[in-house]
Formats: structure tokens, C-alpha cells, sequence
């Protein structure tokens, strides 16, 4: 009965909009940008100074306070560690848009989409100016593109008092869900574009395409009820989808609308706002997201395009409906079909990798951990292998010792690996000292984990016809005839 209402008002909602089609003319042309022109916008605008997804908030916030020749910039309150956190606005027409990011401070994706909008918004001379007339006559839009400025510069979800600021929305313990819910209430948006990060083993549906962008429009009750408010919000999502299925087909995903009361989002189209949802997930070769920094830019302008237009409008709720569930079927390596044998048992199994980031240094290295075997044909790797007819060899640890990493080049680790040698040995290093060698460094073992078990960190070879093929390095895949330049970051062990 609920779909049946919600297909209902969306066949309604079309003929409201064809009969005024008829009525009243065409509808105005003259702010839509094709998919070259914003991608144009993009690489005129995006900000040079930001390369990488892991940056610092003193690394950035000249990005946001140099600007008041063109925008309002406010400081609007402090984090918990004192820093300021600021607003700014820009535009004076009648609705109001207001666009967050980085709540969580590990989730920076969208922040570098907003210094390029930023840039664009600033922009002249470059045959957009229809389009940031349009924009500034009809929005006023107000950004606070860094929320936590602490969890960013310790780069975790959280902030400095171990409070996810997207469960803080009612009680409002922390200092800056009081600033970001002060912020909604003084300017009462219409709209609301709440930015984020998700896990890069999102799926776009039961498929192997990985869902780089997310969205959702959130509940605002249990029953996940749709009014006019989530409607809205709805329709503007469809728009967005449109841009993206001619730029990246298929890498779009829909979260599920289970409400969560604590939640900024669900909260905020509860107050009436109507509130879009962005979730920056994974794109192969992308590992510092700025494929995917391109993918907000895009679809954020967009957005702002139709907002201004009112265009939003003619999309059927069904359109949203169609986007497919978001389904966890990623995983950084699949190896398929490797024989093992154990204790006389002879069997055949796939193993799946995922990796995780740890910070050290100042920057971060990565661990990588079997975390499935069997049948995983329900899975996809951004890299796969099919291991079948292959014997699994294990590696061997080089002796005698270098003295220091300045003694391996990378020529040196991979003809090491071709003979055999998963890891190498080392007298001075500094404490987990950070390398991209394609082996293992080892300073305080002596012996490496080889063989393949769940939970443990892979290690090994695969060997065709009696010859070495592939080594798999910390959950990395090494192809030895044709070996990637800088492709693992380790550290010391």
C-alpha cells in the first residue's frame, strides 16, 4: 500500500507538471549546463592546493577566511580543542541552501568539492556568468565546510570528546552539534546538503560497480512517511543521478531510510528542511577520492542549478525509487580458485582482502587481513585473480640484513621478489618507519606469517607451471612480469 501511495502521487505530480508545461511554455533553458560544461567548470575551478584526501584544518582554513570579497565569512563558535569554526554565505535570492561537510573528520571528500565550488562561485570571464547571476538572484547559500576541525587534524570519525557529532543532534553534548544546529536554526534553509564519506565496499545494487556516490533522502518518522519536504529532496537526488549515470554509469547507490532519531539529517528534514544526503564511497585507481571530489562538483552545481529553476520538480518519485540499494560486496583483492592442502585435505577456495589505514608519521600505512575464504561468488575485488591451475608458494626472508631502507631500491625489492623473498631485514630504522617497498621490511622479527588463514595478513606466492607469477604482499597483488611503481604504503615491522 505504501509504494502503491507513493507511485500514486508521483503519476500526480506528472501530470501537474505536464499540464503546466502546456499551459505556460517551455520551460527556461537558460542555466542548464551539459555534462562538458560542468566538467569544463570543474577543471577551470578545482583548487590546486588540495591533492590529497588526508589534509589538515591550518592546511586549509586559508581556503575559507581568505575569501570576503566574495562571500560572508563568520566565525560561528569553536571545536572542543578551540578551534574556530566558520560559516560563510553567498547569493541573496529567496531560498535558502545550506551545504555541511566533514562532520565526521576523517571524511574529506566533499570538503575539496566545496573549495572547487567555491572557486566556480568566485569565477568571471569564462561564459558561466548566466548560470552565478542565476544562482545569486535566486539562492542564498550558506556553507560550513569544516564541522570538525579536530577529528580532521587527528583524522578520525569522531571528535575531541569521542562524540559522533551524527548521533549528537538532540542532546547536543558537543560543542559543535550546539553550533551546527544553531547554524540550521538562525537560517532556516529550505534545502540542506549533508556531506560525507562512506566505506569503499559499497556496491551499487547486487553488482561489482562500486558505489562511489551515495544518497539518500532521510526519514523523518519510523514509517518513513514522504511529504512535501521529503519529496523535495527526493526529486533534487533524482537530478543529481541523472548527471551522474552519464558520467559514471551505474556508480550510484541509495541508502537504506531506517530513521535514526540522533541523526543531523533525519533531523533536519524532520525540521523541515529538505535534506539530501551525499556519501563519498570508493572508485577504482582512486585512492586519495579525487575522482570522486569531481563527482560531488558536478552533481552539487547541478543541484544548485535546479533548485534555482525549480526544475527539480518534474521528476517522478518513482526515478528515486529506481536507484539501487546500496548492498556491501567490495572487497581490495579477490583471489579465486587457489588449491590448498592441509592435512591430506585437498580443497579449493576463494580469499577475500580488505585493508585498513593507520595513521604514523604524520601520514599513514596500510594493513592488509584475509577477511573471508569459501565461496565468495557473491563478492567483487577491485582487483581479482583467478587462481585456478596455480600452486601456492610460500616466501622466504632474505638474509643477511641491509643496514638501512636507503640501501633497497625498488629495482632491488622486485628482483628480490622474483627470486623468492617476501620480506627483507634491516638494522636502523626509526620506529615503524614508513616505506612503499613491495615487500615486507622487517627491523624487530625475524620471520614472516606465510600461508593463508582468516583474519591473518597475507603473504605469499603464486607460482604457474614450476615459475613465480604473483606475490601477494600485505594483501596487495604484485603482478612479477609486470610489477606497479609505488603501490603499497607499509611500514617498518
Amino acid at each position: 500500500m505504501k509504494r502503491l501511495a507513493l507511485l500514486y502521487t508521483s503519476t500526480i505530480l506528472s501530470l501537474c507538471m505536464l499540464l503546466a508545461t502546456l499551459s505556460c511554455g517551455p520551460q527556461e533553458k537558460a542555466s542548464d549546463l551539459a555534462l562538458d560544461q560542468l566538467e569544463k567548470a570543474y577543471e577551470t575551478y578545482k583548487e590546486t592546493a588540495v591533492d590529497h584526501r588526508r589534509f589538515k584544518y591550518q592546511e586549509v582554513i586559508h581556503l575559507v577566511k581568505n575569501r570576503k570579497d566574495n562571500f560572508q565569512v563568520e566565525a560561528i563558535g569553536k571545536s572542543v580543542d578551540g578551534k574556530e569554526i566558520y560559516q560563510m554565505t553567498w547569493g541573496n535570492g529567496p531560498t535558502k541552501v545550506m551545504l555541511w561537510s566533514q562532520m565526521h573528520g576523517n571524511e574529506s571528500t566533499a570538503t575539496m568539492a566545496l573549495f572547487d565550488l567555491f572557486n566556480f562561485l568566485e569565477g568571471s570571464n569564462d561564459g558561466l556568468e548566466t548560470i552565478r547571476e542565476k544562482l545569486k538572484e535566486k539562492l542564498t547559500l550558506r556553507f560550513i565546510p569544516m564541522v570538525n576541525p579536530d577529528g580532521m587534524d587527528q583524522w578520525i570519525r569522531r571528535n575531541a570528546l569521542d562524540i559522533d557529532l551524527n548521533r549528537d543532534a538532540i542532546k547536543l553534548a558537543s560543542p559543535e552539534a550546539v553550533i551546527l544546529k544553531n547554524a540550521r536554526d538562525v537560517f532556516s534553509p529550505e534545502f540542506g546538503f549533508n556531506l560525507h564519506d562512506q566505506q569503499i565496499y559499497y556496491t551499487a545494487g547486487e553488482t561489482s560497480t562500486p558505489a562511489s556516490i551515495s544518497v539518500l533522502a532521510p526519514a523523518y518518522n519510523y514509517e518513513t512517511e514522504v511529504n512535501t519536504v521529503r519529496q523535495k529532496a527526493m526529486q533534487v537526488i533524482v537530478g543529481m543521478n541523472k548527471v551522474m549515470q552519464q558520467y559514471a554509469p551505474g556508480h550510484v547507490g541509495k541508502y537504506d531510510d531506517y530513521f535514526e532519531p540522533r541523526a543531523f539529517g533525519d533531523n533536519f528534514q524532520k525540521w523541515g528542511t529538505s535534506t539530501i544526503l551525499i556519501e563519498s564511497g570508493g572508485y577504482p585507481n582512486d585512492p586519495e577520492k579525487q575522482e570522486i571530489r569531481k563527482m560531488n562538483f558536478l552533481i552539487m552545481l547541478q543541484a544548485l542549478i535546479e533548485i534555482a529553476d525549480q526544475r527539480y520538480a518534474q521528476y517522478a518519485l518513482a526515478e528515486y525509487y529506481e536507484i539501487p540499494d546500496n548492498f556491501t560486496r567490495l572487497m581490495d583483492l579477490v583471489v579465486r580458485n587457489i588449491n590448498l592442502e592441509k592435512e591430506g585435505h585437498n580443497y579449493e577456495i576463494d580469499l577475500g582482502v580488505r585493508r585498513r589505514e593507520a595513521d604514523a608519521h604524520g601520514s599513514y600505512f596500510v594493513t592488509g587481513a584475509v577477511d573471508d575464504l569459501g565461496d565468495l561468488s557473491i563478492f567483487y575485488g577491485f582487483e581479482e585473480l583467478d587462481a585456478k591451475g596455480m600452486e601456492v608458494v610460500d616466501g622466504k626472508v632474505f638474509e643477511p640484513s641491509f643496514t638501512d631502507l636507503s640501501e633497497i631500491s625498488e629495482e632491488r625489492a622486485l628482483s628480490l621478489l622474483k627470486d623468492g623473498y617476501l620480506a627483507v631485514k634491516v638494522k636502523e630504522a626509526s620506529d615503524r618507519e614508513l616505506h612503499h617497498l613491495p615487500l615486507l621490511v622487517l627491523k624487530n622479527a625475524n620471520t614472516i606469517s606465510n600461508g593463508i588463514r582468516l583474519g591473518g595478513n597475507p603473504n605469499f606466492f603464486l607460482a604457474q607451471n614450476g615459475n613465480l607469477r604473483y606475490a601477494v604482499v600485505n594483501g596487495y597483488l604484485i603482478d612479477l612480469n609486470n610489477p606497479p611503481s609505488n603501490k603499497l604504503m607499509q611500514r617498518v615491522q
